[in-house]
């Protein structure tokens, strides 16, 4: 009997061991159950990796809380910028991981093999191949240098025969582009520059002077050596007989020295009706080709109002990392200009044609909207700017500035885009009414700081190739081939249109493609494209690139091909 007594006490203390450790087991997971939920394990593994790019400026951003207050707009002050971010990125990150499963129609091949957020195959801006940690790299510049300097024969202007009177037309970038010609031309037929007048009645309806949105005197005074520029025609002359003409479209040095000097015999003021595409882009003296990027890319700068601004808005933007720059051009007026109504509703559809209809100067009426956007003539849509954005292996965290004006359809249309990229951001987000109030009704003030934000980006993205996207991408390629990607439209919507159809996926394949056709479109050195071949006349001119969207060869030298006690590095 005793023994076993004996045999059930040692039964029992196994059992009593055992349960012991079976609880304790069970706490232990529980514990780390709580510590790490499901949707936040796949980041525990990121703790073993180097930090990337993004975590080190978090932590930068970190210890330098007290110094961004400083620029911080109000209304962000009382939770830090970087901290905004991270909620964000971890909102989106729980989401992602939540929903994994039915991301995989058109989450990335390698997204799957490792936590949602984190891109290992990124685009390699230098050799156009796929590499980890080069997504925001530039493409080589090849020691291309600014070079702007006249050559040892180019004099001091003569003395001008007449007052050569400007009507600049278009919207901001139209307008620069013109006046910048101008300068070029009063040079040309040895006029007095009166200081532009700009654009009031097209479609924005800006009543800006040329001193609100650029700084006059330094116009004038930067570019003294090249051409008389007065701010006013002088009063003796302001009932003059003045010729007013509509100069020919792309013409040459020729056609200025010899058509239109030749009115000085006549008259004392001329009156460029219109300003844009005046002036040829090639076949230029070299002279004459340095002016315009003079005039274009240093003397023509934005009022202190606006520069001081833009700089905040870069700042702010800065303070997220890296950050992209999308010229998203979904507005109404280029909507109705182009005829694109793809994704649009009957109802929205008919108001641009509309507007189209009702716009005397926009002669194009009939516009089969289906064939211009398979030719790649309309602008892409916020969603397939997201699906490309996702192609090219963006990370869902990227920040985002969108450069436009008010987007056709507003929030509901951009829900797709910002589904993908949460942190989307504007002036209007960046900086608070009272800072922007002296901007408002002004759309070239307000284009002014895009171009700014835009220019200063690390990736300038446009959607659209129009006047505002052509000109930033040729400043950056001044500044030394800033990365700039320009989407190939044609491309893009065959593939999305498979994807919409249900004929191919978001996967590798469609990733490979567009990350394929793109490697040789990010703003590397190259010279100026010249007109399509079996063109002719003015449609000739019209298929060249224009000279504000390349400035190579003329502007831009190799480096060690410069005089370096001529030439200017600008």
């Amino acid at each position: 009997m005793q023994k076993k007594r004996w045999r059930k006490l040692g039964l029992l203390r196994k059992f009593l061991s055992f349960a012991i450790c079976v609880i304790s087991l069970v706490a232990l997971l529980s514990a780390h159950v709580l510590v790490f939920p499901e949707s936040q394990v796949p980041a525990f593994f990121e703790f073993h990796k180097l930090p990337n790019q993004h975590d080190i400026e978090y932590q930068r951003l970190s210890r330098e809380r007290i110094r961004t207050r400083s620029f911080a707009p109000p209304h962000l002050s009382e939770a830090s910028l970087p901290k905004i971010k991270e909620k964000q990125h971890d909102i989106e990150y729980q989401r992602l991981s939540k929903e994994r499963m039915r991301t995989r129609s058109f989450a990335p091949p390698h997204l799957l093999e490792a936590p949602l957020p984190r891109i290992k195959e990124k685009l390699d801006g230098a050799s156009g191949s796929l590499g980890t940690g080069k997504l925001w790299k530039p493409p080589p510049n090849r020691d291309f240098v600014p070079c702007v300097n006249p050559s040892s024969s180019y004099t001091f202007y003569g003395e001008p025969r007449g007052y050569l009177l400007v009507h600049t037309n278009g919207g901001l970038n139209q307008m620069r582009a013109g006046i910048c010609d101008m300068v070029a031309v009063a040079r040309i037929i040895n006029a007095t520059l009166v200081i532009p007048e700009l654009d009031k009645r097209s479609f924005w309806h800006d009543s800006s002077n040329f001193s609100d949105v650029f700084d006059e005197d330094y116009f004038i005074n930067t570019l003294a050596n090249d051409v008389r520029i007065i701010k006013k025609l002088p009063k003796d002359l302001s009932n003059a007989t003045r010729a007013v003409k509509h100069f020919r479209s792309w013409s040459g040095v020729d056609y200025y020295q010899e058509e239109i000097a030749s009115m000085w015999e006549e008259y004392k003021v001329i009156r460029a009706a219109k300003s844009d595409s005046r002036l040829a882009n090639n076949n230029l003296p070299p002279d004459i080709q340095k002016l315009r990027c003079r005039a274009c890319y240093g003397a023509l700068r934005f009022a202190p109002h606006i520069e001081a601004m833009g700089k905040l808005l870069v700042d702010r933007m800065r303070s997220y990392g890296p950050y992209i720059a999308l010229h998203l051009r979904y507005e109404k007026d280029m909507l109705a200009f182009s005829g694109c109504t793809h994704s649009l509703s009957p109802e929205e559809a008919e108001e641009l044609r509309m507007i189209r209809e009702n716009t005397a100067y926009w002669k194009v009426k009939d516009i089969d909207a289906t064939e211009r956007r398979a030719k790649g003539f309309c602008p892409l849509t916020p969603k397939e700017v997201g699906m490309f954005l996702t192609s090219l292996g963006f990370p869902s965290h990227t920040p985002i500035y969108i450069a436009s004006g008010e987007i056709y359809g507003g929030d509901t249309r951009m829900a797709d885009l910002r589904s993908r990229f949460p942190i989307l951001m504007n002036k209007e987000k960046l900086a608070t009414v009272d800072e922007l109030e002296p901007f408002n009704n002004h759309a070239s003030q307000m284009a002014s700081l895009d171009f700014i934000v835009a220019v200063e980006s690390d990736v300038f993205i446009p959607s659209y190739s129009g006047n505002m996207a052509m000109a930033v991408e040729g400043h950056r390629r001044f500044l030394g081939h800033r990365k700039t990607i320009s989407p190939d439209r044609r491309l893009l919507v065959r593939l999305f249109d498979k994807v919409e159809q249900g004929t191919m996926k978001e996967g590798r394949n469609l990733f490979g493609r567009v990350i394929e056709a793109h490697k040789r479109r990010q703003g590397s050195p190259r010279k100026r494209k010249g007109p399509l071949s079996g063109t002719k006349g003015t449609d000739r001119f019209r298929s060249e690139e224009p000279f504000y969207v390349n400035p190579l060869p003329d502007c831009l030298c190799h480096k060690d091909a410069l005089d370096v006690n001529r030439s200017l590095i600008y």
